[in-house]
């Protein structure tokens, strides 16, 4: 019951990511609690890293929405469990509200996203310094004329974003996915603009501005108390083995609402000996990921048209050569930046529609797999082999043996 096994063949030179993506129905109840965790354990059943044991909640927007959490097999020298060649197992759990409290969450089914990446070590000399010096004041967002482009549902159909002003129409409840190709040493900042819910349409933004934005509830824009949601817009960042790096909440009152998350470093492998997650999470070059999601509540507040929302995405500096790892890692496009990225970045290409996908060799199988996994350690604990399929989606369903 709320637990799954994958199992993982690994090498002893190898980091292994996995994330899974929780995505619940648009219309699910969801509390504060509940949530997904994933961990990778050795086949005595210890966790790899106890710290690497990562959970996602839905927090206090409440709101259903994606959520991911993304735990670690990592290797090195100051790594003391996990270090040999052999068979690992991935466990997710769902985690629920305790008590009576919203105890109807635990009767809805989610659909799960599963991603597994591997990353080889340094070749011999390979050092652990800690991470240089960076500039850490807040950068000033790009202006200039907005770029309407539409956002994906899923890390599997975010939509390709380069440097620039950014926008679209997004409804109470919609989640929108994009990502942004970050390759060594260049640093990246997202910032997010909301707009008014007064006004006579939307999606007419010009200039770079916040847009008019759309017709809200009777009475909007009279001056008179137009409510108060306090975790309206979520804005979610996530590194390309989907770990999270940075999120915000905005809280909305039917005015334009501006947001930033916080500055962050330049990608670099040495980040990942840094004392805080921000800095050690921006370790590898590749695609970037921004989710941003309008809370449904705000429907209930200013009515159900769409706002206006604007993303403003900077990439500052010029790319550097990467790491001397020992092997390749895998996906080979999971960690770097092409050509072919940053024109897929440019057209708005997805990863799901086989364009822009990172400068592979054009031949590799990028079709999405659909896995039921069973509750326990066995046979039929499902492989999740680094074999060339990467993208695996299980769905679990209501039943004796599915539901999730």
């Amino acid at each position: 019951m709320g637990q799954r096994f994958y199992r993982l063949e690994l090498k002893a030179t190898e980091n292994a990511y996995v994330s899974v993506t929780a995505v619940p129905k648009a219309d699910a109840l969801v509390s504060y609690a509940d949530g997904v965790e994933v961990s990778v354990q050795d086949s005595d059943g210890n966790n790899c890293s106890p710290l690497d044991a990562e959970e996602a909640r839905f927090g206090s927007s409440e709101s259903p929405r994606p959520i991911t959490a993304t735990a670690a097999r990592r290797v090195g020298p100051g790594e003391k469990s996990c270090t040999g060649a052999g068979t690992y197992y991935v466990l997710v759990e769902r985690t629920r509200s305790s008590g009576t409290i919203r105890s109807a969450t635990a009767r809805e089914d989610w659909d799960l996203e599963l991603h597994v990446a591997s990353e080889p070590a340094l070749r011999a000399g390979g050092g652990t310094t800690p991470p240089r010096a960076w500039d850490s004041a807040s950068p000033v967002p790009p202006s200039g004329e907005r770029t309407p482009r539409e956002g994906g549902t899923s890390f599997n159909d975010a939509r390709g974003l380069e440097k620039g002003v950014w926008g679209a129409d997004i409804k109470p409840g919609e989640t929108f996915f994009y990502r942004v190709p970050v390759d060594w040493g260049q640093q990246l900042s997202v910032s997010t603009d909301l707009g008014s819910s007064s006004g006579s349409s939307s999606g007419s933004s010009s200039g770079g501005g916040v847009g008019t934005g759309a017709t809200g509830a009777t009475g909007a824009g009279s001056g008179r108390d137009r409510g108060y949601v306090s975790s309206a817009l979520v804005t979610s960042l996530h590194n390309p083995v989907r770990a999270q790096v940075e999120d915000s909440d905005t809280a909305y009152d039917g005015k334009q609402k501006s947001s930033s998350l916080k500055p962050l470093p330049p990608v670099a492998y040495e980040n990942r000996f840094a004392l805080t997650d921000e800095v050690t999470a921006m370790r590898f070059a590749g695609w970037y990921y921004v989710s941003v999601h309008l809370s449904p509540d705000v429907a209930e507040k200013f009515g159900d048209a769409p706002l206006d929302l604007t993303l403003r995405v900077d990439v500052e500096g010029s790319p550097r050569p990467g790491p001397a790892y020992a092997g390749t890692p895998r996906p080979e496009d999971d960690f770097g930046v092409s050509e072919r990225d940053a024109e897929a970045a440019q057209r708005g290409d997805t990863a799901a529609a086989g364009t822009g996908d990172g400068g592979g060799d054009g031949g590799r199988d990028d079709k999405l797999m659909a896995v039921i996994a069973v509750g326990g350690i066995g046979t039929g604990v499902v492989l999740l082999g680094i074999l060339g399929v990467w993208m695996l989606i299980a769905r679990w369903r209501a039943g004796a043996a599915a539901r999730f």
